[in-house]
C-alpha cells in the first residue's frame, strides 16, 4: 500500500533540525571561552550528525529496494572523502621538500 502525504512533514522537520545544528555550531563558534581544538571537534560533529541527518531524512537512504547497496555506496563515499582530505593534509604538510 502505497502511503501518500500532500505536506511532506520530514523534510520540513529534517529542515529544522538542519538548522538547529548550523546554529548551535556558530554560537559554539562565536560565543564561547572553549580552546581552539576543543570548539573545532564539536563543530566536527556536529557536521558528521548533520551529514547523517540529511543522508537519512533526504536522501532517502533507507528507502529502497535494497539497502545493502545503499550502505556500501556511502562507506565506499566515506572512504574517497578520507582519502582525499588525509591526501590533501599529507601534500600540504610535507610537500616543501627540495628535489
Amino acid at each position: 500500500m502505497d502511503k501518500k502525504m500532500n505536506f511532506p512533514m520530514s523534510h520540513v522537520f529534517g529542515f529544522l533540525l538542519s538548522l538547529l545544528l548550523t546554529f548551535v555550531a556558530a554560537a559554539v563558534a562565536l560565543k564561547t571561552t572553549l580552546s581552539f581544538q576543543v570548539v573545532m571537534w564539536i563543530i566536527g560533529t556536529l557536521a558528521i550528525i548533520q551529514a547523517g541527518l540529511q543522508l537519512y531524512m533526504f536522501m532517502h537512504v533507507t528507502e529502497g529496494e535494497d539497502a545493502k547497496v545503499n550502505l556500501i555506496n556511502i562507506v565506499y563515499a566515506v572512504f574517497c572523502a578520507i582519502v582525499i582530505v588525509a591526501g590533501t593534509i599529507w601534500v600540504m604538510s610535507f610537500g616543501l621538500h627540495n628535489h
